[in-house]
């Protein structure tokens, strides 16, 4: 039996998980969290180090055989020519650069001509948004940025003893804003657009590679971004979508090739197991839910599930358009939310708890529908986030979504896919392990909900959505 780790360290902690090779049963798990502020915007790699020995401490990963690096996506670790700091990293949850990727879109021609150079529309998120706003509010710093790296990256190559070989994977390049998932390649003109000088930027290694061995003879596989890493530990494949419940929310879909959006919508992703992950955002999901439940003046969302279980599909003609923050998908930055179908009978405080998760629902609906009318098959949705274990979403979501419904249990999913990936790059070391061909782990243990009878219920609640948002915003999706 082979044992092999997988750690993910996220925005505020590093998870660390140790898996048998055959089954991907966890052994062991180790967690710490970063020795950062909360909600930092800027941040010394070094915390990232410190976090994942103390994870590690206690002989977490004796006998472990290969190691597996998921990080938070969308960070920006700038290198002189001696792969130093140039200045603290920035990351994911940075909103400074929104001005930077508005400047780079037009820049360069507009929303369409970016998505169809990289499959995706800059966002201040992204690197290549984080590099233009260096060169712009730090032109000394920027000017002594070499090479470019993302968490990731940074922590295989430290873990490596820092070689001169820098190496990524097709997952997190592809939320970089500078490398195409439709031609597996950098775009480096886009680089100096941004940043007014080129820089070097890592290899990109293949699903099944290893980046190399560590000083102790530890195998590194490629490494990966948190979505895709949770993508390859939750087991998803064709015909498989995640519809993720934050505050915001966000639908990705298993395909086999990338999809170019000319309006944006679509962020083109690379998966870590050489397929393509299509994602479409939504600004509003369970903000959505908690401004209702502060509106009726509730305790929490548990409350609010309970209450729109005593309403009925369609919440008697009230229909919440949840633009709350404007909205991604459709594009209506500037908008507010709409409550509509307002009558005497409808005026319960049920009814409007009903309908928010119906608004909530129907929205990301819509959202997978961009992916549908792409020809992006969806069998069997994973509903991820806390407010997908509430009573209100499991009874309402199979049918809205009109596909069978999947709530995984809680599990550290990202760390879990880092480890099995790990595993795969060792087995293919081996010799044991195909390169096209993940080990086959056991899939997550979860609750399935099925449309069943109320799929034609859910039909007439999306009609009921979809006629009110035409009518107040006709030209959303290009109707």
């Amino acid at each position: 039996m082979g044992i092999v780790a997988g750690l993910d360290s996220s925005s505020g902690f590093t998870r660390i998980v140790v898996c048998d090779t055959e089954t991907g049963a966890v052994l062991r798990q180790g967690y710490a969290p970063h020795p950062v502020e909360p909600k930092a915007t800027e941040v010394d790699p070094q915390a990232w180090l410190l976090s994942l020995g103390e994870a590690a401490s206690g002989g977490l990963l004796e006998g472990v055989q290969a190691i597996g690096v998921s990080a938070q996506q969308h960070g920006l670790v700038p290198l002189d020519r001696q792969g130093n700091l140039v200045r603290p990293a920035l990351v994911g949850n940075d909103k400074r650069a929104q001005v930077a990727a508005a400047d780079l879109i037009e820049a360069f021609g507009g929303r369409q001509a970016w998505a169809e150079a990289v499959g995706s529309v800059p966002q201040a998120a992204q690197p290549v948004a984080k590099l233009r706003w260096l060169a712009r509010t730090e032109p000394e710093a920027a000017s002594q940025v070499a090479m470019v790296l993302q968490p990731h990256d940074w922590l295989v190559w430290q873990l490596l003893g820092r070689p001169v070989r820098r190496t990524t994977d097709r997952g997190a390049a592809s939320g970089t804003g500078y490398w195409s998932a439709g031609t597996g390649a950098y775009r480096p003109d886009l680089v100096e657009l941004a940043l007014g000088h080129q820089a070097a930027l890592p290899e990109v290694l293949g699903p099944a590679d290893a980046a190399g061995m560590t000083p102790e003879g530890l195998l590194i596989s490629a490494g990966t971004g948190e979505t895709m890493a949770a993508a390859l530990g939750l087991g998803l494949g064709t015909g498989d979508a995640v519809v993720s419940l934050g505050a915001s929310g966000s639908v990705m879909a298993v395909h086999h090739e990338a999809l170019a959006d000319p309006r944006g919508m679509i962020t083109a992703f690379a998966d870590a197991a050489g397929m393509h992950l299509p994602v479409v955002y939504t600004s509003n999901a369970v903000r959505a839910l908690r401004g209702t439940a502060e509106m009726l003046g509730l305790d929490g969302l548990e409350e609010l599930s309970a209450l729109a279980l005593k309403s009925t599909p369609g919440a008697s003609g009230l229909v919440l358009l949840p633009y709350l923050e404007g909205e991604r998908t459709p594009q209506l930055p500037h908008t507010a939310g709409t409550l509509s179908g307002l009558r005497r009978e409808s005026m319960k405080p049920e009814h409007l708890a009903r309908a928010a998760f119906e608004g909530m629902l129907c929205s990301l609906a819509d959202a997978m529908d961009v992916l549908r009318a792409r020809g992006v098959e969806v069998r069997r949705i994973f509903l991820l986030g806390a407010a997908a274990e509430l009573p209100a979403v499991q009874a309402a979501a199979p049918a809205i979504f009109g596909a069978q419904v999947v709530v995984p249990q809680p599990a550290d999913y990202a760390a879990l896919g880092a480890a099995r990936q790990a595993a795969w790059a060792l087995g293919v070391s081996q010799g044991v392990l195909s390169p096209q061909t993940p080990p086959a782990w056991q899939g997550a243990a979860a609750q399935v909900f099925e449309p069943g009878e109320e799929l034609a219920v859910g039909r007439a609640v999306r009609q009921q959505y979809g006629a009110t948002r035409d009518q107040l915003h006709p030209e959303a999706f290009g109707s």
